[in-house]
């Protein structure tokens, strides 16, 4: 996990931004943590997710797996909502990333 503040909320849900890049389109999907959806040809797993402790920066970790039915596994690791560009699901089609916890 990267590293975090000293303290951390565990939240019930994650936001995830999900480019689809051939329609040209984003949407925010709300995925509770533990469940898994489908989000057109994504399957998304939503592990974890966690905000950092209200008396510093706000931030946001979420641990995601992200398949596709006839490619299987694409993404398994942490994603942070303050660096996007570090952990972002990056496809062909779509591009992913951790908008807040709820």
């Amino acid at each position: 996990m990267p590293c975090l503040a000293n303290a951390y909320i565990n939240r019930d849900a994650a936001v995830l931004r999900v480019m689809n890049k051939d329609a040209g389109k984003v949407q925010e999907i709300v995925i509770p943590v533990g469940q898994e959806i489908q989000f057109e040809k994504l399957f998304i797993n939503m592990r974890t997710c966690k905000q950092s402790d209200p008396f510093d920066a706000e931030n946001f970790w979420a641990f995601v797996e992200i398949a596709e039915s006839d490619k299987g596994l694409l993404f398994s690791n942490w994603m942070n909502r303050n660096e996007p560009g570090e952990n972002p699901l990056q496809h062909p089609d779509y591009d992913v990333w951790l908008v807040r916890c709820e």
